[in-house]
């Protein structure tokens, strides 16, 4: 029997299997696909204080290996969001961590004071200081101070919840965001959101998402999400959780080899929606391939 639980702070999780953010909705979505007992955790779609309707499509571009989005945060807001699908989710065999975005620090801090006040049971708090793909830009986690401080309030706001950074990887150094979001007390750190990019129509002579540039993830970003996770891991200063193209066990097992003490599934699951029940379930045996009767033994093993 090899152990799969992983610590990520004070975040306690089964195994390191997660259904990130974006991918799978509120979760009754990929029902039919998904069985969540098996996943470590599951990160509805991320939600913000008011209602947005998102980016003019097109939202979603296909390219060689992976996909483009510009969505936009379309949600339905912060109330809608615990009358309609918290019921359903904390019904959920699994662990549901939050995502929330904020047009503002102040944003994020009263909605993290407000799921404090809730007293709602959730495993962690996810804050996505890193979207590309919204008009007007959200991505806080382009400079260190301002995560920092972001982070700290929301700590302030919400002592008793795990916190979780999601870092951009549209940064010179994204090492110095992880450490600026540890000092600010995030129990771990996402890494990484989608790359910035665009595709054009050359024939017409415009682009090809209705928001001129996009967010793109698949595989076609695996090697530099490795690289960030290896470069923060490194580092020892708060623990990481991968996420870049990770479709395969294989790629799973990097991303763990290399420090990551967990994994979220992302645009894997648009072609194949129970691809995270099946890595979880094939998980036990790549570890025993390495003489490791617990998954804590080879996160960041890697020699180099």
């Amino acid at each position: 029997m090899v152990d799969l639980s992983v610590q990520l702070g004070r975040l306690r999780l089964r195994n390191p299997i997660l259904a990130a953010s974006g991918t799978i909705g509120y979760g009754r979505e990929m029902e039919d696909y998904l069985d969540f007992r098996h996943l470590g955790g599951l990160i509805p779609k991320t939600v913000t204080r008011q209602p947005r309707a998102g980016n003019p499509p097109p939202r979603t571009v296909e390219t060689p290996c992976g996909l483009l989005n510009a969505i936009g945060l379309d949600n339905d807001g912060w109330e809608h969001f615990w009358e309609h699908h918290w019921p359903y989710l904390r019904t959920l065999p699994t662990a549901i961590i939050v995502n929330i975005a904020g047009k503002s620090e102040d944003e994020f801090v009263a909605l993290a004071a407000d799921v404090a006040e809730r007293g709602a049971e959730i495993a962690a708090l996810e804050l996505n200081l890193s979207c590309p793909n919204v008009s007007g830009g959200l991505d806080f986690a382009t400079d260190a101070e301002r995560t920092r401080r972001i982070v700290q309030r929301c700590r302030q706001a919400c002592p008793h919840v795990p916190i979780i950074a999601k870092l951009t990887p549209n940064v010179t150094d994204i090492t110095a965001i992880a450490a600026a979001a540890a000092e600010g007390g995030a129990d771990a750190v996402s890494a990484v959101n989608t790359y910035l990019g665009m595709a054009i129509d050359w024939r017409r002579q415009r682009p090809r998402l209705g928001n001129v540039t996009g967010g793109l993830s698949g595989p076609a970003i695996k090697p530099l999400a490795l690289r960030a996770v290896w470069a923060i891991a490194r580092r020892r200063i708060v623990p990481v959780i991968g996420i870049g193209g990770i479709a395969t066990l294989d790629d799973v097992m990097e991303f763990l080899v290399a420090g990551a003490s967990a994994v979220q599934i992302g645009t894997a699951h648009f072609y194949d929606p129970s691809v995270s029940s099946r890595l979880a379930q094939a998980l036990p045996e790549a570890v025993a391939q390495l003489g490791a009767r617990r998954l804590s033994d080879i996160i960041g093993s890697l020699q180099v």
